[in-house]
């Protein structure tokens, strides 16, 4: 921090990635948890990312304009208010028994998020010296990357533990299999009602806390509409690259728990402590490529990552055993970098456009609802979840695209079509 009065409100906004992180990573434990409760297939399943990830191209915009009204804080606050409801109404989901109700809860949750993560990214990328904005959003999100160890195995141990054996469940009455798997589905409740009540502790800490104003706009004239935006030709690919990359992120995260107990043969819980293995990579990748950064071009660092990634799709494919799952760890370290270097080289130089961009680039994280389903998909009329990484494996490529040429800044002159951006 250039200033001393910076640090503690960088502290507060960092604590809201591992917040949403968190919630995030849950997601992975209830997929094969809901999966098994209500006797889902992969693709009904995979609509627990659907809910959340719908969320983010509803909200954006709405979130962009409480930022562009309001300021950061009430957008921050709200945010967190949001999330909060949505972690609370867990606990009457479980008792009602629908699963319905669930992705209600989660599309909720997912509102909280998509304001939070609609000011929280720019704010920690602007509070600072702009020679070091996407180091420091690197940093800011490797606190995101310690959510994504601790999450799956926390979440693990409180939701997936209280499982039945297919066995024991096959030789039980009807009635009997109902009320097993809603003792099962009511775990939820616990870990969801303390995230809310944490949730509703930060709100008031924001409240009372004085945060630094960040102006994006001084000298320019105020953006006029969403559209004005993507006359930034770097902005409209860094919406294309984070919707790809957002969709891979999902697919490998979200479906590692399904893809390790079938090519690997591991248990629900162990695959759920590699997904932790996964984080700490994750983690890890964050801290080396904030290092990295240094001496190499952030561009540069993300094309040749989401190069070594398409290579490793490949590997996660073809492979056996417990190749797989080291395949896919190490995918998680070169993820690592991606979406905070996507997001900072596509809002930067906006100027005044800078909430509208954050707000399309917030919106463009639909691509976790959209890909991982096209996963699912492959995935059951294969009958083989490994074919479901030729996804992940395009979704690179764009991302490489974006890291390699991309990223240029570029704005189209006034009055030309903005397809002509691209």
């Amino acid at each position: 921090m250039t200033k001393n009065k910076s640090l503690f409100p960088f502290i507060l906004i960092t604590s809201l990635f591992f917040l949403w992180g968190f919630a995030h990573n849950l997601d992975p434990i209830l997929i094969p948890h809901l999966k098994k409760s209500f006797t889902l297939t992969t693709v009904e399943a995979t609509l627990v990312d659907s809910a959340v990830f719908i969320a983010y191209f509803l909200m954006a915009l709405p979130a962009g304009f409480i930022m562009k009204k309001y300021g950061y804080k009430t957008g921050i606050i709200t945010g967190l208010l949001v999330f909060a409801c949505g972690s609370f109404l867990f606990i009457p989901a479980a008792n009602t028994q629908q699963y319905a109700f669930f992705l209600v809860a989660l599309f909720i949750i997912a509102c909280g998020l998509t304001i939070l993560e609609t000011a929280a990214n720019p704010y920690a990328s602007s509070l600072g010296d702009p020679a070091t904005s996407i180091q420091r959003l690197n940093f800011a999100q490797s606190f995101n990357g310690l959510a994504t160890t601790l999450a799956p195995v926390i979440g693990a141990r409180i939701i997936l533990t209280k499982g039945y054996t297919p066995a024991q469940l096959s030789v039980m009455t009807e009635e009997g299999r109902k009320l097993a798997l809603a003792a099962e589905a009511s775990s939820v409740k616990m870990p969801y009602f303390i995230l809310g009540s944490v949730l509703v502790f930060i709100a008031i800490l924001f409240a009372f806390t004085r945060l630094p104003r960040i102006q994006n706009h001084e000298g320019h004239a105020a953006s006029k509409n969403i559209f004005h935006a993507l006359k930034h030709r770097h902005l409209a690919w860094g919406v294309a690259a984070q919707f790809f990359y957002v969709g891979a992120q999902v697919c490998v995260f979200s479906l590692f728990i399904l893809y390790a107990t079938k090519s690997a043969g591991v248990t629900e819980v162990k695959a759920a402590d590699y997904l932790g293995v996964c984080g700490f990579a994750f983690l890890i990748g964050r801290f080396i490529g904030t290092f990295l950064m240094r001496y190499y071009s952030s561009a540069s660092l993300l094309a040749a990552y989401a190069g070594i990634n398409i290579f490793l799709c490949i590997v996660a494919i073809l492979g056996h055993g417990m190749l797989t799952v080291y395949t896919v760890v190490c995918i998680c370290f070169f993820m690592s970098i991606m979406f905070p270097t996507i997001f900072a080289l596509g809002i930067k130089d906006l100027k005044a456009d800078t909430e509208f961009g954050s707000s399309l680039i917030i919106m463009s994280i639909v691509g976790g609802a959209v890909l991982p389903r096209i996963f699912g998909y492959i995935s059951d009329r294969t009958g083989n979840i490994q074919y479901g990484y030729v996804v992940p494996l395009l979704c690179f490529a764009v991302v490489a695209f974006f890291g390699f040429k991309g990223h240029r800044v570029k704005v189209k002159p006034e009055g030309l079509p903005v397809s002509a951006i691209l």
